[in-house]
């Protein structure tokens, strides 16, 4: 599945899903990236991979690497980030092995995007005109009489909203989400979502959201009350698609919001979704949780890495803009940073873009919250690994520790914990503690939920045979 480039969305597990069509490129203001999300080459490889809207659909191989960065997805059903509004990406598929290698379409222009964005907003004016013109003309032709209008006593503004409605969350919640702009110094882009994260002015994001602005672009972050801030990147994650900016000369009143606990959440549990679909900012959604821990790959578009998380899914409607907003629980806790979105090949409006089915993925919040301290704190993302290589083809029958590393590397890291752990090349890795692993992607997403030096059980097949070992995860520093 892919991550926060609204794009589309993320299959079962071990299914891929097919690439979804590259997304037009979308002016700054704009909503999330949609695009094509290259296939991940990541040691955890079948379930398909999800694109962030600004991704691009990639090839496969077969042999990938236990060490970050993971070869992109295999070319499966794309799944849309919802994040970057400006800037076009594409959907990817499920990977379908480690070290698979994908190739990602050229990113769009953000001209094109807005051209759309813009093109819709006037046709809207229009309708919006001509239906006010006419409601007029005939109130007054049919209005010979006395008027038979009920009037409300109060307006909808001293209407008291009791805590816990979605209008008292949304009134709470709004003033600590921004909307984010970020440009390369070539002038390419796209527009996303954020939220406060703490007093000092660091703000939560996607790294796709951001990725343009890395190196020497433009950031900026705007409040609904429409005050702008520039701002710069701390650091960003490639591997887990989250990214902390900092204003600057931020204000002394930000209130951060309220982290709840990812792990907690259940099936069934109200959801809102804020962000800045197709450049709207300020945009509020609901929905409920539809599922947990399901494997999404995705890419941003600008390469060949690829994202994986055990993700949310949520039906609230997220399009291209809301990646890197926060996904709320009823009670306005966040539990997750919304990052993609599955739709169908055809975005509408005679373009490629994507848009929402109801298919929605987010990276769950205790994971993101331990990636944004690392970030804060050292600038630098730290991933849990187990030292092997495993296969991204598609296949519901776990994750297969392949024959040879990517490079002609072992794949198996002597020393590593993998090896230590007594894994060796050919076995099938089914499960992971109590989680089912189904194929490579699976187990990517499940070994990235964990820290280094976290102990896990791991449930493997050799010659026929179910065996279990003990296994201390190791880390690796960085996205390189």
């Amino acid at each position: 599945m892919s991550t926060e480039n609204e794009g589309t969305a993320v299959p079962p597990a071990p299914s891929a899903p097919p690439p979804p069509a590259d997304a037009p490129a979308a002016s700054a203001p704009q909503g999330a990236h949609p695009g094509s999300a290259p296939a991940a080459a990541d040691p955890y490889g079948p379930p398909a991979a999800q694109a962030h809207p600004d991704a691009g659909a990639g090839e496969s191989s077969s042999a990938p690497d236990p060490s970050w960065p993971p070869p992109p997805p295999p070319s499966t059903p794309a799944y849309g980030g919802a994040g970057h509004g400006a800037a076009g990406h594409g959907g990817g598929g499920w990977g379908a092995g480690w070290g698979t290698t994908h190739q990602q379409p050229a990113p769009k222009n953000g001209r094109g995007r807005g051209g759309l964005v813009a093109a819709v907003l006037v046709a809207a004016l229009v309708a919006g005109g001509l239906g006010g013109g006419l409601g007029y003309t005939l109130a007054r032709e049919n209005d010979s009489g006395g008027s038979t209008t009920v009037s409300s006593s109060t307006s909808g503004g001293n209407v008291k909203r009791d805590p816990g409605t979605v209008a008292a969350v949304a009134a709470a919640a709004l003033p600590s989400t921004v909307t984010i702009e970020a440009a390369s110094s070539s002038g390419e882009g796209g527009t996303g979502t954020g939220f406060v994260f703490d007093k000092q002015g660091h703000i939560v994001t996607n790294n796709h959201v951001v990725a343009d602005a890395v190196d020497g672009g433009n950031l900026s972050a705007t409040f609904p009350d429409g005050k702008k801030y520039e701002a710069e990147v701390v650091g960003n994650a490639q591997g887990y698609d989250v990214a902390v900016i900092k204003l600057k000369n931020a204000p002394s009143d930000l209130k951060p919001l309220t982290l709840g606990n990812s792990d907690d959440v259940a099936v069934g549990d109200s959801t809102i979704a804020i962000g800045a679909p197709f450049g709207l900012s300020n945009t509020v959604t609901t929905g409920i949780i539809s599922a947990k821990n399901r494997p999404v790959a995705s890419s941003d578009g600008t390469g060949s890495k690829a994202s994986y998380m055990s993700a949310l899914q949520t039906d609230a409607s997220i399009n291209p803009g809301n990646s890197g907003g926060p996904l709320l629980d009823a009670q306005g806790n966040v539990i997750g940073i919304n990052s993609a979105i599955q739709s169908t090949s055809n975005g509408g409006f005679g373009t490629g873009q994507a848009g929402s089915i109801g298919l929605g993925f987010a990276i769950p919040i205790n994971q993101a919250k331990y990636v944004a301290q690392e970030l804060i704190r050292t600038g630098k993302p730290v991933y849990a690994k187990i030292g092997a290589s495993v296969s991204l083809e598609d296949t519901t029958n776990g994750a297969k520790i392949t024959e040879q590393g990517v490079g002609g590397t072992e794949p198996v890291d002597p020393g590593g914990p993998a090896d230590k752990a007594g894994l060796k090349p050919g076995d099938v890795i089914t499960k992971l503690d109590d989680r089912v692993i189904d194929s490579g992607p699976t187990l990517i997403g499940e070994i990235w939920t964990h820290k280094p030096g976290d102990e896990v059980t791991l449930t493997y097949e050799r010659g026929g045979k179910e065996h279990t070992t003990e296994l201390t995860l190791g880390s690796r520093v960085g996205d390189s």
